[in-house]
């Protein structure tokens, strides 16, 4: 099952901009260690979910994960061999705005070097840099 909003307002979205940095949620806020994203970008479910399955398979399910980022964008996309016009496609898959600085996963309960490495992996799932961060206290 694909993650997505349960339901939304509207159904289609402008595209928008990938610029800027994040605000919110750019530091480690509920566990220990955390995957920062480097570049903005969209990311979608499915790369969501792969990401999540890699941090699951190296901590063997010890600890607690945090997935800080949700799929509430809708991305649209008109059929093959469509003439032009008719209005706009019909929503194809849901994607999270990430901006620079946003912590994507958390991780605690284990030790620092499972959790890097669980985020390595975690990280090559995704379609931009990333870099591991530690709660600063």
């Amino acid at each position: 099952m694909a993650l997505m909003p349960k339901r939304v307002k509207f159904r289609k979205q402008q595209k928008g901009r990938r610029r800027g940095i994040s605000y919110k949620g750019c530091f480690v806020s509920f566990g220990q260690f955390g995957l920062q994203a480097l570049e903005n970008a969209w990311m979608s479910d499915r790369q969501i979910e792969a990401a999540r399955v890699a941090l699951m398979k190296v901590t063997k399910r010890g600890g607690k994960t945090w997935v800080r980022i949700f799929p509430d964008k809708p991305i649209t996309k008109k059929p093959a061999e469509t003439r032009m016009g008719k209005g706009k496609g019909m929503p194809e898959k849901w994607v999270a705005v990430i901006k620079r600085g946003r912590v994507l996963f958390e991780l605690e309960g284990i030790p620092e070097e499972l959790a890097k490495d669980a985020l390595r992996l975690a990280a090559h799932k995704l379609p931009f840099k990333t870099r591991f961060i530690a709660r600063s206290h």
